[in-house]
């Protein structure tokens, strides 16, 4: 049962595929077998077992530490570590099942049993596990909206020449509106350390780079998790940095599914919070709000006003807003006064100014609930999150930028399409239809 040691180690011994079988296959067979993971419970654990090694009179006694395992078993150690990082979901049913089930070493053969059917398309025993070809092209896709949707309008498009025509223009713009940004955030930086609010220099921890070229946000996902290692079991703060569509967000959305205690970081209620107060302190004392009246003493005023802790409802962390007659939680006003006019139209000011005063307190939140055992995601840009103390630094990165192009028109294309096909029954043929056309107006825009 040994693996190619020169090969990636799949979710299963290649073995069980036919010699000649394409890399296209071997890519469906991994996708069939990243299906087990959402199987029900009850389903899973009375498989039948397919092989003589995955008998349970074999299999526990060579698979549980301190044993020697017989020839070939320990491969499949390292074709369950490979189905993790390949499908993070899979935790998840690790964590209905073991203990409180069935032991680890039982989980494990359960797993290579439904893999088994999975791959040979045992359909009488799979249930629908069957290998299956590549997603069509369908309204429920499209409805999706995640990077599988994005992946098939690709498939279907790409190599067009007004597809690959509008791509690029997204990519160009993309990365210009990019470089604006690095701008201002270097000011902002700049700005702050004058102030003395942060230091010019910041140490900075190793940064791992992954290239999500080809890679589905569950594969980049995985990958991350790996590289972890134990850090999540206790707690860590974790940095994912990248350019605009290099998938930052849905990784995190990954992420944030599989961690355990895992939360996701933003700045955006901080500045809400700041402009808050900074607003009500004007219209207290008179003074007309703009960039002048945010001199450092009110900043630091201002700041002052905010603390972080297990305020919460069950001591759960939150972002106390206490002055100037304030006194409530950002959970609690997130969506109400944080949302008004006077907060959203004077936000780019204060964000303007306050860029190190929100950098520090976001890291110190971070360390807070890292300290607490928590697992706790901060994705940006690489300006910001230089100031955030970790051993767990990412940035992702695309080998050809013009996927980035490629992703932003088929998120543009799949909404636009999605409208003109509202309250209609739609084939694979009327949904490829209605991308054309949404292309096609895009395109001549």
């Amino acid at each position: 049962m040994g693996a190619n040691s020169s090969a990636p180690i799949l979710p299963f011994p290649r073995e069980w595929l036919d010699e000649m079988a394409t890399a296209e296959q071997v890519g469906i067979a991994t996708s069939a077998v990243g299906a087990i993971s959402s199987m029900d419970i009850e389903k899973f654990l009375a498989v039948r077992a397919p092989l003589p090694e995955l008998e349970d009179t074999v299999w526990e006694s060579a698979w549980e530490p301190g044993e020697v395992a017989p020839a070939g078993l320990a491969d499949f150690k390292a074709h369950a570590a490979a189905a993790v990082q390949a499908d993070p979901p899979l935790n998840r049913l690790v964590y209905k099942c073991v203990p409180r089930r069935v032991p680890e070493a039982e989980f494990w053969r359960c797993f290579f049993c439904w893999a088994h059917h999975a791959v040979t398309a045992l359909d009488e025993e799979a249930g629908g596990l069957a290998v299956a070809g590549p997603p069509v092209l369908s309204k429920s896709l499209l409805e999706k909206g995640d990077d599988a949707t994005s992946n098939a309008i690709i498939g279907a498009f790409r190599g067009d020449a007004e597809f690959d025509i509008f791509a690029r223009a997204e990519m160009d713009g993309i990365l210009q509106r990019d470089a604006e940004d690095d701008d201002k955030l270097a000011a902002g930086i700049t700005m702050a350390v004058g102030k003395g609010v942060l230091p010019a220099d910041p140490p900075l921890e190793p940064l791992t780079k992954v290239d999500v070229l080809g890679k589905s946000a569950d594969v980049v996902a995985a990958e991350i998790i790996a590289a972890l290692g134990s850090a999540p079991a206790s707690g860590c703060v974790l940095v994912l940095q990248g350019l605009s569509g290099t998938g930052k967000g849905t990784t995190c959305a990954k992420l944030q599914q599989t961690l355990p205690r895992c939360t996701a970081w933003s700045n955006g209620n901080v500045f809400r919070a700041i402009t808050l107060l900074a607003v009500t302190r004007c219209e207290q004392s008179g003074t007309p709000f703009g960039s002048d009246a945010l001199t450092p003493a009110l900043l630091q005023e201002l700041v002052a006003c905010l603390s972080f802790g297990k305020f919460g409802p069950g001591g759960a962390f939150d972002i106390a807003i206490k002055g100037y007659g304030l006194d409530m939680l950002v959970s609690q006003v997130a969506n109400t006064v944080l949302k008004e006019p006077k907060v959203g139209k004077n936000i780019p000011t204060v964000a303007k100014m306050t860029q190190g005063e929100v950098i520090a307190f976001a890291a110190n939140a971070a360390d807070m609930m890292r300290g607490d055992g928590m697992n706790v995601l901060m994705e940006g840009r690489a300006q910001t999150l230089n100031y955030v103390r970790t051993p767990h630094r990412f940035e992702l990165t695309l080998s050809d930028p013009i996927i980035i192009g490629y992703r932003r028109a088929a998120q543009r294309m799949m909404g636009a399409a999605l409208e003109k096909l509202k309250g209609r029954d739609a084939g694979e043929s009327v949904v490829k239809d209605a991308l054309a056309a949404v292309l096609a107006e895009l395109v001549s825009k």
